[in-house]
């Protein structure tokens, strides 16, 4: 569990979700065109499209309700480099987790060797987290464009015979977009997993343990000067405090000693 909670293994299924529901995608829309011939109709015009969303190369084929002639259209806009890339950046997200987990299992020794494994793994987290964020952000607003491309509303305004009043053009069936929404939810989940890990990472590395030395070292030092200096301070006191107790007055032999003057001039009488 502390595994799990330690090191971004874990981020390889967010990863799997993210690439899984945008990169399996397909879907399409069905339209209709009645026209008032009814002969000329189409009531099921089917558009396919799919990852990576190249629209621009779907092509279709619609009435014109001038006799049997037809419409070849095509979808507007192309989202496949933000796409491509926010998938890319998924799979290569799972093939480092995944291949971090076995290193970090079954080679501990070689992972912590002069710190350079803890150091290429706090990089790596950095570098996934900024990619995460800018695929996810380019990804979103690529599904955007994606869904107002794809508007059977907006697909109906490229037909010429729904420009007339007297043909009936509707949507029969929109495509559904619930996977893509998803995907891009799992996006900036990865975003948020990969960038709250990088504390993690950067708790094994030797910047940190550095750190930590470095703060406490001048603590250490000021503690220990503080200690010294009170000693010291006490210890000047009492002797100086001794000092002054012995020069305030003489001793009590030298007070109730007889001055050797007038004794002398005594004895001389």
């Amino acid at each position: 569990m502390m595994l799990l909670l330690r090191r971004p293994r874990p981020l390889s299924l967010f990863a799997i979700f993210a690439f899984a529901t945008c990169g399996g995608y397909s879907g399409g829309l069905r339209l209709s065109v009645d026209c008032v011939n009814k002969t000329e109709s189409n009531l099921s015009i089917d558009i396919a499209f799919a990852y990576p969303f190249r629209l621009h190369q779907v092509t279709f084929e619609v009435p014109t309700c001038e006799g049997k002639e037809r419409q070849k259209l095509a979808l507007i806009g192309d989202s496949s480099s933000s796409a491509e890339f926010f998938v890319t950046v998924a799979v290569f997200a799972f093939l480092y987790s995944l291949a971090a987990t076995v290193v970090y299992i079954f080679f501990q020794n070689k992972y912590r060797e002069n710190n350079r494994g803890p150091l290429i793994d706090f990089i790596v987290t950095v570098v996934f987290s900024f990619l995460w964020l800018v695929g996810s952000s380019a990804w979103a607003k690529g599904l955007s464009d994606v869904k107002v491309a794809t508007d059977p509303k907006e697909v109906l305004l490229l037909m010429s015979a729904c420009k007339q009043p007297s043909n009936k053009c509707m949507a029969v069936h929109s495509p559904v977009m619930s996977s893509l929404n998803t995907s891009v939810v799992f996006g900036f989940l990865n975003f948020i997993l990969w960038a709250g890990n990088i504390w993690f990472v950067f708790k094994e590395t030797g910047w940190h343990s550095s750190g930590q030395r470095y703060l406490s070292d001048p603590m250490e030092k000021h503690s220990s000067s503080y200690t010294q200096g009170g000693y010291n301070q006490d210890s000047y006191g009492s002797s100086s405090g001794y000092g002054q107790q012995v020069s305030l007055g003489p001793s009590s032999d030298e007070f109730g000693q007889q001055p050797s003057g007038p004794t002398s001039f005594t004895n001389q009488i």
